[in-house]
C-alpha cells in the first residue's frame, strides 16, 4: 500500500491515470487503525485493478481540508485525478468499502 504525503498526492492522485483509492487516517484516530489491517487486505486482493495508499491526515491537514476530508476515517476513490466517491466514519465499515471498490473495477 502506498504512502501518499502532502508532497506526493498531487503526482500520485490527482495527475493519475484510472483508479486511486486513498485511505485518510490519523494516529490519533482509533477507528482509522482498527481498519487499517482490512484496508491492507483490501489492498492485496484488489491492488491489481487500483492503485492503493493511505494518507496521514494530521501531516497534511491542507491537503485533507482541501479534499473536503471533514471527518476521519475517510475512504476515497479517485478517477482520473477527481474524487468520485467517498465513505465516512460509520459508513466506512468494511462490507461499505470492499463494495465501493468493487463498484469501479
Amino acid at each position: 500500500m502506498f504512502i501518499f504525503d502532502k508532497d506526493n498526492f498531487e503526482a500520485e492522485v490527482l495527475q493519475a491515470e484510472g483508479y486511486v483509492f486513498v485511505d485518510f487516517w490519523s494516529e490519533g484516530c482509533e477507528p482509522c487503525k482498527a481498519l487499517m489491517p482490512d484496508v491492507e487486505k483490501l489492498a492485496e486482493t484488489y491492488g491489481s485493478q487500483m492503485k492503493f495508499g493511505k494518507l496521514d491526515s494530521t501531516k497534511a491537514r491542507r491537503l485533507a481540508i482541501k479534499e473536503k476530508v471533514l471527518g476521519l476515517p475517510t475512504m476515497a476513490v479517485y478517477k482520473d485525478g477527481a474524487k468520485i466517491d467517498e465513505l465516512t466514519k460509520d459508513d466506512a465499515t468494511v462490507a461499505n468499502i470492499e463494495a465501493m471498490i468493487k463498484k469501479y473495477i
